[in-house]
């Protein structure tokens, strides 16, 4: 009987131990549970590598000019700072900046507007439209099978060197959840690795009464639309999240940013409009209720020079130098050779 209870306990913590090994999501522990299920996608080293490749080969767009990185890059966290506004093939301007990715299992909407509701399908709208990588999903996929490189790597990752629709966008799917930024000077500081200074300290009791409804911390996003007193682009005339609803109280309603990593962010606002932390800053605080566009902020804000400052100082602690420079992220080498 003993013998039989410790060979099942073997077998348990063998298991347990091949799970661990054969998963690349690492929840921290301050974070709140994901809104994602891994179900029917488990995130294993295998898929996040195979996602790696096709986020940086420029295969996947039409002229082959344009990867899902060159609006993504790892060094801006997995933003664009180049320009305001998404370039993709033939140099054409999209209609909007490029969003950092990063905690995307916490979102359970994407894209300024909300348009994908999962990240599985999200995907789709950058390979599709014609300002961005201009494709069509079945020539991607004819592409892909008639490669000597991804036949392979689907085989060994989904078990079948027919590649599916469903498996691409899974690869890539899980390459983007995997992309986890917890581990700036505010992280550690909520873990009790570290202590905020004074000034730092002031920033965050200014940013907890004036910012936190809309970026709610840990993740600095509350994950919802909201209006934020900026003007309508009349060359742009993107109305938002109205676009997507159809509904009148949707316009000028934008997804909510998560304020992590904002030093490599840049330019800010779903248009790009804004280089600088300053001139965010800037915009809020110059904001009366005469010229606020609804009731999304209630009340103007009002900021010393020194508070702004200490603001800033907070905002510098989102900052998660681990995240940008991982090795993990960058471009593959693999691709070089294939």
């Amino acid at each position: 009987m003993k013998s039989i209870f410790s060979t099942l306990l073997i077998f348990v913590v063998a298991v347990a131990f091949t799970l661990a090994e054969n998963t690349v999501f690492n929840q921290p522990q301050h974070f709140p549970d994901p809104f994602v299920s891994f179900d029917s996608n488990a995130l294993t080293p295998d898929k996040v590598a195979l996602g790696r490749l096709l986020f940086f080969d420029p295969m996947l767009s039409l002229d082959e000019t344009i990867s899902c990185a060159s609006c993504h890059s790892p060094y801006n966290a997995f933003a664009h700072t180049d320009h305001a506004l998404s370039h993709g093939i033939r140099d054409q301007i999209g209609q909007r900046n490029a969003p950092a990715l990063f905690n995307l299992a916490w979102k359970n909407t994407l894209m300024w507007d909300g348009a994908a509701n999962h990240i599985e399908t999200q995907a789709l709208a950058p390979l599709t439209n014609e300002k961005e990588m201009g494709e069509d999903l079945a020539h991607v996929l004819s592409k892909l099978q008639a490669s000597s490189f991804y036949p392979q790597k689907f085989l060994s990752v989904f078990g079948d060197s027919i590649i599916q629709s469903q498996s691409l966008l899974k690869a890539l799917a899980s390459f983007q959840l995997s992309l986890i930024s917890a581990n700036a000077k505010y992280d550690q500081v909520q873990l009790g690795e570290l202590e905020f200074t004074d000034q730092e300290l002031n920033g965050e009791r200014l940013f907890m009464q004036h910012c936190n409804a809309c970026h709610t911390a840990p993740l600095f996003s509350n994950d919802l639309f909201k209006q934020n007193g900026l003007q309508l682009d009349p060359t742009l005339n993107d109305l938002g999240r109205m676009v997507v609803t159809m509904d009148p109280k949707d316009s000028l309603k934008f997804k909510v940013p998560s304020l992590r990593n904002l030093s490599y962010s840049y330019p800010y606002m779903h248009d790009g409009r804004f280089n600088k932390l300053n001139e965010v800053i800037a915009h809020y605080t110059s904001l009366s209720r005469n010229n606020l566009t609804s009731n999304e902020l209630a009340q103007p804000i009002t900021l010393t020079e020194n508070d702004k400052v200490d603001l800033v100082a907070f905002l510098l602690t989102l900052n998660d130098k681990d995240f940008i420079f991982n090795q993990k992220h960058q471009f593959p080498k693999e691709l070089l050779i294939k």
